[in-house]
């Protein structure tokens, strides 16, 4: 009798799980992808990087950012060395052009321990910044040569106070990487869909531009500068307070912006317990019953992956199947289009493979975003 009730719910559970997939697959198909760079010049850019023991790629990133074909009389790029203790400032210093700025975020600290040092950092470097618009990435990553040229296009043509704009991993032959890049792939496409039909509000800080004159007037991070994370999505839900219709998404092969992988599962489970970790933050409460409807539907397949491992059942086993390939079907028929943006359609044969693994990350972080602790580049917040 339980278990017939618990197999209702998970129904129950797929089909909500079903329509929210197949309304996300409508929203990234509405997207119209933009592909001819024009070559509007009137805009100060400030690029703001917040950089913490990142040695091994922050000359990646500025020979990425210095190579623009935007030119380097319109922008400025800052470096915010969040109190590294590898050779981050000492390489950033090698770059003598004159539009690199590096600020040392320690000078800015009083001996008061914060939670938040990300959010600190971007925050300094906006302050002293020049731009009119201002565009956050990460030191892991790199863009390609029209990167800023597309974005200043948009922002001039359209005028919108934040552009969120698409993040891809790059990745090698490993296992934990193929399955980042899918998930990843996912998010983004849900991030596009959602900003598009203005469902909810979703983003990443690594390709992020907005106003500085709107930054201001919402300001900052005042309010959310207790939480570590969500420098990227807190702050959008600041904005789109006001001005829910000037946001938008810039679906565009040119501003693609590539970051480096979580290198173990260690690391890849720490970074998304991060993510969750600003879960019950969200202002924006039409995130609340998407999140709970993901998380309990793969908590419902987590506890039948449990009840088919201890007992056996066949019925179980069989039920569990059949809903694991309908959940990897309609995510596939969804990530089809995504993944074609991307180019990375090769991919897609491997993602039925990894549905177990998907299920138990997502229930595992998920539960210790709320309740548990993460350690971020050496810090441990929560």
């Amino acid at each position: 009798m339980l278990l017939t009730i618990f197999y209702s719910l998970c129904g129950l559970l797929f089909i909500g799980y079903f329509f929210l997939i197949t309304f996300y697959k409508i929203g990234w198909v509405s997207i119209l992808q933009k592909k001819d760079v024009e070559n509007h010049q009137n805009t100060f850019v400030s690029i703001i990087v917040p950089a913490r023991n990142e040695e091994d790629n922050i000359s990646n990133l500025i020979h990425s950012i210095q190579n623009q074909t935007y030119p380097k009389s319109s922008f400025e790029l800052i470096i915010i060395d969040d109190c590294s203790t590898d050779r981050t400032s000492e390489i950033v210093k090698k770059h003598s052009d004159s539009n690199i700025k590096l600020i040392a975020l320690s000078d800015y600290l009083d001996e008061k321990n914060i939670n938040a040092y990300k959010k600190k950092a971007i925050e300094i470097g906006i302050n002293t910044s020049s731009g009119t618009l201002i565009i956050t990435t990460d030191a892991d990553c790199t863009m390609g040569e029209n990167w800023l040229q597309e974005i200043v296009n948009c922002f001039e043509t359209n005028q919108p106070k934040m552009m969120v704009m698409p993040v891809q991993i790059k990745y090698s032959n490993r296992f934990i990487e193929i399955f980042q890049t899918l998930d990843f792939m996912c998010l983004q496409g849900i991030t596009g869909a959602s900003v598009q039909k203005k469902f909810h509000g979703m983003c990443n800080g690594a390709n992020l531009a907005y106003t500085k004159a709107v930054f201001e007037e919402v300001d900052g991070f005042s309010g959310i500068d207790h939480i570590a994370s969500g420098d990227d999505l807190l702050l959008m839900h600041k904005i789109a307070k006001k001005y829910a219709n000037e946001i938008m998404y810039l679906k565009s092969a040119a501003v693609i912006v590539k970051t480096i992988p979580a290198k173990t599962v260690k690391a890849f489970i720490n970074q998304r317990i991060r993510w969750a970790s600003k879960a019950d933050k969200y202002e924006d409460k039409r995130m609340l019953p998407v999140l709970m409807l993901v998380y309990f539907f793969n908590l419902s397949l987590f506890i039948m992956m449990v009840l088919a491992f201890v007992t056996n059942d066949k019925t179980t086993i069989n039920v569990l199947l059949f809903l694991i390939l309908l959940k990897a079907e309609i995510e596939l028929l969804f990530l089809y289009p995504v993944a074609k943006f991307f180019g990375e359609r090769k991919l897609l044969w491997l993602f039925p493979i990894f549905q177990p693994f998907h299920i138990a990350y997502t229930v595992i972080a998920g539960f210790l975003g709320k309740f548990g602790t993460y350690n971020w580049k050496g810090r441990t917040v929560k």
